[in-house]
């Protein structure tokens, strides 16, 4: 069990990680609030995170509520939650801004014209982002029926959050220290690992669909 529990812990860390992208996050963050005072972006980064947080966990808990009540099976979940994660992964590996864990360029001259950009777009879509809410659902699917593994993938996720968080606290810094190419080295890094998690989780729901076996 404790390798279950160890592995099921790896790959949400690592989807998470992925999916919600904390250095991507606090380099926008930076950008935006770049002409506010410190206190004002930490007023900012806790509000955005607590929503984000509240969104995701909602998703976490809710998820397999709302995939019933739409007639979902999780044979589906995992081909298409897959598909998009896997899309996300391959623009993560090129350095290419994803819809799904980042915002326009209209959506940023919005937030630009904003006092304050803790619910948007810092809470979502950059932190609770298309991409992070179809991965918690389809994690929290994966571990159905098992409680401590669903407590992982939650700890798992409030993990990377925390972590966000400490990047948004420390965004300017952390710009300054890795630079722009040296944030694209990191994601490309994750953007290998979650594109492998996305094909296993395709294969999966191919699988657990039945289509093999009527062919």
């Amino acid at each position: 069990m404790n390798e279950i529990v160890i592995e099921t812990a790896t790959l949400a860390l690592a989807t998470f990680f992925a999916t919600i992208g904390p250095l991507d996050v606090a380099a926008v963050f930076a950008g935006l609030t770049a002409t506010e005072s410190p206190k004002r972006r930490r007023a900012m980064a806790i509000r955005g995170t607590l929503i984000a947080s509240t969104i995701l966990l909602l998703f976490a808990v809710l998820g397999e509520f709302m995939l019933a009540s739409l007639g979902i099976s999780l044979a589906a979940l995992r081909t298409g939650g897959g598909i998009l994660l896997l899309l996300i992964g391959i623009d993560m590996v090129f350095a290419r801004s994803s819809g799904s864990t980042s915002t326009t360029d209209e959506e940023e001259q919005e937030a630009m014209g904003k006092l304050d950009i803790s619910v948007f777009p810092l809470a979502t879509p950059l932190i609770a982002g298309p991409g992070a809410m179809g991965a918690v659902i389809l994690l929290m699917a994966n571990a159905e029926g098992e409680i401590v593994l669903q407590a992982t993938v939650i700890a798992s996720l409030m993990a990377i959050i925390l972590l966000t968080f400490g990047m948004l606290l420390l965004a300017t810094r952390i710009q300054q220290l890795f630079g722009v190419t040296g944030m694209h080295v990191v994601s490309r890094v994750f953007g290998v690992l979650l594109v492998a998690l996305a094909v296993q989780f395709i294969f999966d729901g191919i699988v657990q669909s039945g289509l093999l076996s009527s062919v």
